[in-house]
């Protein structure tokens, strides 16, 4: 049992227990100042017989704020009611006290409800009954409850008269369609003391037919017209809320009511950064709420981008500049006169810099996208995106400025965020905030807003800052005057990019000037640079990001290939920034959980198959990277790279299937199985490896139940070339694989699918002593393995004459060698006599002989009983170890010649050697010694 008193945590608030006795006025804590006690002598008077807490808080308003004096004046009666009730159900009271039906008194009791909870409000926050996000939140849910009843009572009229047409009664309830959105603080729970509240008024304009929808539009527009006069019209009564409409797309020229298929439209065209901005805080509030949550919905792309937005850091830097540049709010700090929302360090800077990252990162991360200024900066220090100590030294700062805001905005009930400029002003707002000494006040001020301006406008410095480059490391003219030549480039097509380079080109300068091959080095970005359709974000991200842009030249300077890579995925440097990134690689199930976890959420074929492509991009580029700075050996690359493709297919595998059912339905019982061959069944992919793919099904029936059924055969052919296509074919993102089927059954002249059964009776009666080899490195990626595994062990333990599949696996090696023409290079270990192939055939031939369950041609060689066949392992090792490196660095075929400095370095150490003439001696000396065995292996005795 709690004891009275303790506090609880209840609806995201800090709320005292609900005794009988926790009233108001019993939780009361602290009173403000007064600053002139003659003033509340009046209003004391109708409070003489109230507790001492009670007077002190009562007498400390009047005598400091002569809103609060006229509203205690006015509402006392009904103040020393509420002092007796708890505040939250007095709240609730406030609200239930207005009659939604009664459209001729509607407005005089929101006025009234607007004075009690404005002086209930006021109590709370300054009797230390209520935390700041409290009082904000009954604040926004009274504007909620306002702006709906007003909404609501203007649509029911209408509907009365007969002007909404199509409409009866039962369209009260949603508004007919018409959707109110709260913007800014009022979208975040965040309303201010004196608010104003920023709306977006839409209607579902397919909700209404054809005929009617010109009277629907004008009849919605003179609700909205309505609705605004109910709320903001000053009366003898007061007001209810300033509103404000021009947030809507094109506000000069669009109607205050917005069909939602043309603010679609707009913001798919035409939307700016700060729309975006202030769609971080928009939520439906009023009125057809369903349809206002669908259309936040359908504009998500807008707000958030898929790809880090550091080009957002710029524009919100450009749209602070704009607001002290038409405000006047430049120049050092002086408290007198100083804007707390608009002025440096102010509420502002805090909401910018917030809303920046929450833009750069939030499009990855739906985590991020927290409405509440305090919510986001928690969520940014949790995920990494902003220093702890940073996030909580602002957080406590914006607190205490929306605090100071509305001690600034209850002396008159006036929406300003500007310090008096008058002692007497300061002093009294000193003395509502609770503070005697008014030096004392004015300096903390002072401090926390200096504080946050240093803080913040580090965010916004260029990495370089424009300097030159340093003294003594210049870059050969001829090499400026390559960089010149991408003036007129697509990158550097707009103002704004060309803006962002030149302050990096110093930068970029100075590195390229500092590495082994600068020529070599400018080459390759110069080919990266060619390639990108655009600058500015790219740009921006360097800017923001000086690592990423170290990490780029490292890649030019070593690896061509991961270059011309980078130029055509340019996003995949987003993932470089998870915290993650430089960790270590996942295993099998941790690519499928994060292929899983990337696809969470999409509901269209070609958005999975766009999002797979992303999402295994970044990780392609991740494994490339981890090589490339020696983070992971050999076996680890070997087994990322398999296991990645493999998550790929799992993940996509059911997402092709469903396809394939809504346009042919299915069979009764229907099994499907991937079964990976090469290098993906035995887990040794190199970054430029194909797929080698073998579809096989089982099934009941003989023809799928959908209105275009299709026989097993045709069924399971579309389902394979819609693998095919799901994996290869060029999308928005790209493509993901290559893909090979000529290892299924047949080969080419086979049919692309094939059933378990065939495949099974293909391997026991007609396949070739090749098609065995090559099945014992087979492995089942996707779908059921238990038959499929019957099959290969089958095949693996089957009784066989050791002469005969040598003089196969023989006479196998000379047509591939014929196959080859001239003779290999010693760079080429693939293909080298004693080589990578060479080695792999003999490999599977063990595994044949032997009964070897292994797939890995290593683990294979390591099952030979002859000594000399299993040291090809080692020799097998290098080769791959060479291949690997030589398949990150460049694409296509291996040429030192074209290959940098770095990049044959790299080579030569990924490999553990000095030089590259040992590198080269060691795969001559060790593939001889190896077509030596090889030879000696598959000669007659």
């Amino acid at each position: 049992m709690k004891r009275k008193g303790m506090q609880l945590r209840l609806d995201g608030f800090v709320r005292s227990a609900q005794g009988p006795d926790m009233t108001l006025e019993t939780q009361l804590k602290s009173a403000p100042v007064p600053y002139n006690p003659e003033l509340a002598a009046e209003v004391l008077d109708r409070f003489a017989d109230q507790s001492a807490q009670t007077r002190d808080l009562v007498g400390g308003m009047a005598a400091t704020s002569s809103y609060l004096r006229g509203l205690l004046e006015r509402e006392a009666d009904w103040f020393e009611t509420a002092l007796k009730e708890l505040p939250e159900a007095c709240f609730d009271g406030v609200l239930a006290a207005v009659d939604p039906q009664d459209a001729v008194g509607l407005g005089v009791a929101l006025r009234q409800a607007k004075r009690r909870v404005a002086l209930l409000l006021a109590a709370c926050d300054l009797g230390g009954v209520w935390t700041l996000e409290q009082v904000t939140d009954r604040l926004t849910r009274f504007a909620d409850f306002a702006t709906d009843t007003a909404l609501r009572s203007q649509i029911a009229t209408l509907i009365a008269r007969k002007k909404l047409p199509g409409c009866g009664p039962e369209d009260i309830a949603d508004c007919a369609g018409i959707a109110v959105l709260a913007m800014g603080k009022m979208g975040a729970y965040e309303l201010n003391y004196s608010s104003d509240i920023d709306l977006i008024v839409l209607f579902d304009d397919e909700r209404h037919a054809d005929a009617h929808i010109d009277d629907v539009r004008m009849a919605f527009q003179r609700a909205t017209r309505n609705m605004t006069k109910l709320l903001s019209e000053v009366t003898a009564e007061g007001y209810v809320f300033r509103t404000d409409l021009r947030l809507r797309p094109n506000p000069s020229v669009t109607p205050v009511c917005v069909p939602m298929d043309a603010a679609e439209r707009y913001y798919e065209s035409e939307g700016r950064t700060w729309e975006r901005a202030a769609f971080i805080k928009a939520r439906p509030c009023a009125g057809d709420k369903a349809a206002g949550a669908a259309f936040l919905q359908r504009i998500t792309p807008f707000v958030w981008r898929r790809h880090l937005d550091f080009a957002a850091i710029q524009d919100a830097h450009d749209m602070r500049l704009r607001i002290r540049e038409h405000k006047g709010l430049g120049g050092p700090i002086e408290i007198a006169g100083h804007d707390m929302k608009l002025g440096r360090g102010g509420i502002r800077e805090i909401e910018f810099f917030a809303q920046t990252q929450q833009l750069i990162a939030g499009g990855r991360d739906p985590e991020l996208r927290s409405a509440g200024t305090l919510d986001a900066l928690a969520g940014l220090a949790q995920k990494g995106w902003v220093p702890e100590e940073v996030a909580a030294t602002l957080s406590a700062a914006y607190r205490m400025h929306r605090t100071t805001e509305h001690r600034i905005q209850m002396l008159r009930d006036a929406q300003t965020h500007v310090m008096p400029t008058s002692g007497e002003g300061l002093a009294q707002v000193a003395n509502l905030s609770g503070w005697s000494d008014v030096a004392a006040f004015l300096a903390d001020q002072t401090a926390r807003l200096q504080g946050v301006h240093d803080r913040i406008e580090t965010l916004y410095n260029p990495v370089s800052n424009g300097e030159t480059a340093e003294e003594g490391v210049v870059l050969d003219p001829e090499l400026r005057e390559q960089m010149d030549s991408w003036a007129a480039l697509p990158a550097l097509r707009s103002r704004r990019s060309v803006q962002i380079f030149e302050r990096l080109r110093p930068e970029i300068e100075r590195r390229i000037a500092g590495v082994k091959r600068p020529d070599f080095t400018l080459r390759q970005l110069d080919s990266f640079i060619r390639r990108l359709p655009a600058g500015v974000q790219l740009f921006s991200l360097f800017e923001a990001n000086p690592q990423i842009l170290d990490l780029l030249l490292d890649i030019c300077s070593t690896a061509p290939g991961l270059a011309q890579y980078l130029a055509r995925n340019t996003g995949v440097f987003d993932a470089v920034l998870s915290g993650t990134f430089f960790g270590d690689l996942p295993d099998a199930e941790r690519y499928v959980t994060g292929a899983e976890a990337a696809l969470r959420g999409v509901s269209d074929y070609e958005d999975a198959l766009n999002t797979a492509r992303r999402w295994q991009k970044e990780q392609h580029f991740r494994i490339g990277v981890l090589m490339l700075r020696r983070l992971a050996g050999l076996e680890e690359v070997e087994r990322a790279y398999s296991d990645l493709a493999t998550a790929v297919i799992r993940v996509l595998l059911p997402w092709i299937e469903a396809d394939i059912i809504r346009r042919y339905g299915r069979f009764a019982q229907q099994s499907v199985s991937i079964l990976a061959m090469g290098k993906l069944g035995s887990r040794q992919m190199t970054a430029s490896s194909d797929l080698d793919l073998i579809l096989l099904y089982d099934v009941d029936g003989d023809q799928s139940d959908g209105r275009k059924g299709l026989s097993a055969p045709q069924y399971f052919a579309r389902l394979t070339k819609g693998m095919i296509m799901a994996l290869s074919s060029p999308m928005a993102e790209g493509e993901l694989y290559e893909v090979d089927m000529r290892l299924r059954p047949s080969g080419r002249q086979g049919p692309v699918a094939t059933s378990v059964n065939g495949f099974a009776a293909y391997q026991r009666d007609e396949a070739w002593t090749w098609e065995h080899l090559a099945l014992t490195r087979g492995r089942v990626i996707a779908g059921d393995s238990t038959k499929v595994d019957a099959v290969r062990d089958m095949v693996i333990a089957k009784e066989r004459r050791p002469e005969l599949v040598r003089e196969d696996v023989a006479a196998m090696r000379a047509r591939l060698a014929a196959a080859k023409g001239s003779r290999a290079s010693v760079w080429e270990v693939k293909d080298i006599a004693g080589g990578i192939l060479d080695i792999e055939l003999i490999a599977q031939m063990v595994a044949l002989l032997e009964g070897s369950d292994a797939r890995d041609p290593r683990k294979q060689l390591a099952a030979a009983s002859n000594p000399e066949v299993a040291a090809l392992a080692e020799v097998h090792r290098l080769l791959c170890t060479v291949q690997q490196a030589q398949r990150l660095v460049i694409e296509g075929r291996f040429d030192p010649d074209k290959l940098g400095t770095d990049g044959m370095g790299f080579v030569v150490g990924f490999a553990g050697f000095d030089s590259a003439e040992a590198l080269e001696k060691a795969i001559l000396t060790q593939c001889s010694q190896a077509e030596t065995v090889i030879a000696r292996i598959l000669t007659p005795e």
